[in-house]
């Protein structure tokens, strides 16, 4: 289409995708992520490929404006939710864009954060729920959401051997420390367990709907 925008829109026909897809953004962004080392990282690729702790990312240019539709869509929104998905590189970066974190903070929405199954190599290795969590903090401050959804379900020994030697590891639900920051938590099992680990769309979804929707 000559437009990201524009390819995105396209994309959910080309896809059946039954809502809108809709870019943070509304123009080019570069990601940059400042590690324990003191030392930048550039671009999504080389900050997965750091083998050192992140302490922050950023945008570059820093007050990219969001497009629109992305603000009026969190104001109109009755269940906000955030992740599953790399910390550093797609979650805390979408939230970063000038005013989206604000919109969703002064939302009426309950807004909930669905935290991963595993960590990601390099980007949060031997991370746990908490950290998470407390990684979302440190960038938006308090406020951000309402709940955190957790897995309770650990994975069977030969998977966890599997991600082990791609240097991943089960993010484990430490519960009390994401309370003891002011945080509700729901924990249920979600797992669902294949050649890789995913949340079950449909177990999930239901979770969802039951505690926040049909009230």
């Amino acid at each position: 289409t000559g437009d990201f925008t524009e390819s995105c829109r396209a994309s959910t026909e080309v896809l059946a995708i039954p809502g809108p897809l809709i870019p943070s953004p509304s123009g080019s962004v570069h990601l940059q992520a400042q590690l324990e080392n003191g030392r930048w990282a550039r671009g999504e690729t080389r900050i997965s490929r750091s083998t050192l702790p992140i302490r922050t990312v950023r945008l570059r240019p820093r007050h990219v404006r969001p497009l629109p539709e992305v603000l009026d869509a969190i104001r109109r929104a009755d269940l906000i939710l955030i992740g599953p998905g790399s910390l550093y590189t797609s979650v805390i970066p979408s939230l970063l864009v000038a005013g989206i974190a604000d919109a969703v903070r002064d939302s009426s929405a309950l807004r909930v954060y669905i935290s991963n199954l595993m960590t990601q190599p390099g980007e949060t290795t031997g991370y746990s729920a908490a950290d998470h969590v407390r990684a979302l903090t440190e960038h938006f401050g308090p406020g951000l959401v309402d709940w955190v959804v957790l897995n309770r379900r650990s994975p069977s020994p030969r998977l966890v051997r599997r991600y082990r030697a791609q240097g991943a590891g089960p993010v484990g639900p430490d519960e009390e420390r994401i309370e003891a920051m002011g945080y509700r938590c729901l924990v249920a099992d979600l797992l669902d367990e294949g050649s890789v680990l995913r949340h079950d769309p449909d177990r999930l979804a239901r979770l969802l709907v039951r505690r926040f929707i049909a009230r």
